[in-house]
């Protein structure tokens, strides 16, 4: 049970490679200020939405689901909102594993993975988070997948 919580959180945890920022227009002769992607996010309500609406699409997958069945989802998704929030520069602490130690024997093939982009490309793309956010959230599932996928 352990490990199907560890596969999804470090899909969630977008954010070891993530931190992007925007800067924000200034009056001239001030300085310019950066803001975090946590913030252009939405904080953590928007991600806690976020990521219930894609726990909750992820166990009605039936590609991936059966890695999900046995998961303490309250405990989930709380690990995967504190993930993504210290991942985008916010206030929280992550206290999960590493993925690599997570996924370590689970099998997970390339397909696998890939649904899982699908279903949170489509999470995203339910809330309208801007391309910008969305594609640095993204961005940082590449270097994951090596970490977690053991099977093509």
């Amino acid at each position: 049970m352990q490990s199907r919580l560890a596969f999804w959180l470090v899909i969630l945890g977008l954010g070891a490679a993530v931190g992007g920022c925007n800067l924000l227009e200034s009056a001239p002769g001030t300085m310019m200020t950066e803001q975090s992607l946590y913030d252009r996010l939405g904080g953590k309500p928007a991600i806690t939405a976020v990521v219930d609406d894609f726990v909750g699409r992820v166990a009605a997958d039936n590609r991936i689901n059966g890695k999900f069945a046995n998961a303490d989802l309250p405990r989930l998704k709380m690990m995967l909102v504190d993930q993504i929030c210290q991942a985008s520069g916010g206030p929280c602490t992550y206290t999960g594993r590493d993925m690599k130690t997570a996924h370590a024997g689970m099998g997970i093939n390339g397909s696998e993975f890939d649904a899982l982009v699908r279903d949170l490309v489509a999470t995203l793309n339910k809330f309208k988070v801007p391309e910008r956010e969305k594609n640095e959230l993204l961005a940082a599932l590449g270097p994951m997948r090596t970490d977690i996928v053991e099977r093509p």
